[in-house]
Parts: structure tokens; sequence; C-alpha cells
């Protein structure tokens, strides 16, 4: 198990062993600007995340819908880079795991895989989530970040078959990152009724690797719900939509940290 993964593994049996699912916020790095965005990774910590999903920023996010798209065209538009998103990973990495969320391109763009992923570890990452990434597919990438400790992240769809699923569920590094609903990210009204099996025949797949769902969790009351059969939340969309009402970096941490303060509560039942 490489150093990023056993990170990763301690907090969410940390989490679990307080009874309770662990909390996983999503950021974009460098958004709204640079300054609101390391405020914000650090108010992340301060309201009691377990680990922290960091987005880098990325002209075509595939998999992200309006809101976290639009925080992507405005960190760029703010001139975000790697370095942006790395010196955030700096900021908070020795506190809790940070999982970089990051698309192909940006790895190619940047040296290839192996010295992406050397930035990544240097920076404190414990581990990536390449969406554009699927099983079978440029395994070169997976070997060079394995290689540099940093655990690979499958993501686990609902359209995804049993047998798939089985067969990511077996090289899963970290947790499994279950994705609610079909679709991009955003929040949504309520739960898809399936979940609750979808989370049950994935961790039956999983074996001792970590669940965490993701996508469409836009309440508290949502999370609590997702945490009562999943072993980690992670809160997306609603989180990037407050850091942007904040007028000044201080608005932007004190709204998402209100909205962590609430759910954590929550999930701690």
């Amino acid at each position: 198990m490489s150093g990023g993964e056993e990170r990763i593994r301690a907090a969410f049996a940390a989490a679990k062993e307080e009874g309770r699912a662990a909390l996983m916020p999503y950021m974009m790095a460098g958004f709204p600007d640079r300054e609101a965005g390391l405020a914000v990774a650090a108010a992340y910590v301060d309201a009691g995340a377990d680990l922290i999903e960091l987005g880098v920023p990325f002209s075509d996010p595939l998999a992200d819908g309006p809101t976290i798209h639009s925080a992507d065209t405005q960190a760029l538009a703010e001139g975000a880079t790697l370095r942006t998103a790395l010196e955030v990973c700096e900021l908070v990495a020795e506190r809790v795991p940070v999982v970089l969320m990051v698309y192909v391109n940006m790895i190619l763009a940047h040296g290839g895989a192996a010295e992406f992923a050397r930035l990544a570890r240097a920076a404190g990452a414990a581990g990536a989530i390449v969406p554009d990434l699927p099983l079978g597919e440029a395994e070169d990438i997976r070997d060079a970040f394995t290689a540099a400790g940093l655990a690979m992240v499958p993501l686990v769809a609902p359209t995804t078959s049993p047998e798939r699923r089985a067969e990511i569920a077996a090289v899963a590094h970290g947790f499994i990152y279950l994705v609610s609903t079909t679709g991009t990210t955003g929040e949504r009204g309520e739960l898809p009724p399936q979940l609750r099996r979808l989370v049950a025949d994935t961790k039956a797949d999983a074996g001792e690797t970590p669940v965490a769902v993701g996508f469409g969790i836009g309440t508290a009351a949502q999370a609590v719900e997702v945490g009562k059969v999943a072993d980690g939340v992670i809160i997306g969309s609603r989180l990037v939509r407050a850091a942007g009402e904040g007028s000044t970096p201080a608005e932007s941490a004190d709204a998402v940290a209100a909205f962590l303060a609430e759910t954590r509560v929550g999930l701690a039942g």
C-alpha cells in the first residue's frame, strides 16, 4: 500500500471509529480567485473535513455540471494554473489527505504521468481522480502514479455493469468514488431511489476498500442520508456555489465553513 493510500485509508478509518461517514468536500483551486481558494481550503480543514478533493482548473471539464464548469472558467480567467492547485495542496496536505481531481490532458501537458505524479507528491497529494481515464486505458498513467505513492481512485457509476464494477473494485486504491446518478456534477432536489442498493452492491465488491458517494448532494440532510449507507460523502457544487457567493476571501471561507460544520454535526448523529 502506497503512502498516499495509507493516509486516505486512515482518514476513512478514523471517521468510522467515530461512528460516521468521512466528509470529503470538493473545491476548485483558484476559485473565486487565488486568495479565496486558499481561504476556502483552510476553512474546509477547520470545519472538520476528513479529506479534500481538489479540482485542478481545466478548460473542458467533461464530468462537471454548470456550477463547477463556471468555476473552472473563472479560475482560469484569474490566472489559475496547476501551480495554483499545488499551492492549495501544500497549504493543507499535512492536516488532511488531498486527492486531486484532474483530467488526462492536464497530466500530459505537464511533462507526462511521471512528472505530474512527482509534482503532486512533492506538494503532498495523497491521490488522484482522473474521470476521463477508464480502466484498461493509458495504464502507464496508473503505473506512474502508483510508483510515486499516489492512490489512483476509480469511479463507478449507476451504468457500470456488475462485472465491470468488480474489475474496478479489484484494482481500486484509496477508495472507490461512487457516482450517485448519471449525468454531470450538480445539486439535485432529491437522492436517487436506487442509491442504497447501488452502494450496497459496490461495497460488496469493494471488500475493505471504502466507498464514497458524490454527485448531486446539495444539502446537509442529503449528506446525512448518504452517510448512513456509504463510507464517505463527497460534496462539490453546493460548496463551490457558496464559495462563489462570497465577495471577499473571508466571506467565501465563512460560507463553506458554515455548511460543512452543519453537515459534520449531522454525520456524527
